[in-house]
């Protein structure tokens, strides 16, 4: 199933991996949201739990390993055309946890990966809600 215009909403996950009081954030390769910052994630596989694909996207996009809690919300993106069509709609589920190991590289659909402060969000082409998500849940 194509990502634009779906039939069904595709599952997904999201990451906030955080290391002292910072977040680990992607600049996204592709559309949707190309060259905007926001969360490691990408859709579920077929047969892979969410903190399977959790894991499997965070280290696929940033080469980081993190301890991963239980979900901490789940919510839809949805984004429509002029029509008013469904361009995208994702049902996303975000994990957070600590930085565990490795050294934050960017890989698979991601640009560039960086550490950062929540203070230094403001002035940066974001994906929308990653940026009130990271200050209501970076611990």
């Amino acid at each position: 199933m194509s990502r634009f215009y779906p039939d069904a909403p595709r599952v997904g996950v999201s990451v906030l991996c955080h290391r002292n009081g910072h977040a680990l954030l992607i600049k996204r390769g592709k559309d949707p949201f190309k060259d905007h910052w926001s969360l490691p994630g990408g859709l579920v596989e077929v047969g892979e739990t969410l903190v399977e694909a959790a894991e499997r996207e965070l280290m696929e996009e940033t080469g980081v390993k993190a301890v991963l809690s239980a979900p901490v919300e789940t919510f839809d993106s949805i984004q429509r055309d002029g029509d008013n069509e469904v361009i995208t709609h994702f049902v996303l589920t975000v994990f957070c946890g600590s930085f565990h190991s490795g050294d934050a590289v960017a890989g698979d659909d991601a640009a560039a990966v960086e550490w950062v402060h929540p203070e230094n969000l403001d002035n940066r082409p974001t994906t929308p809600g990653t940026v009130e998500r990271i200050r209501r849940l970076l611990p």
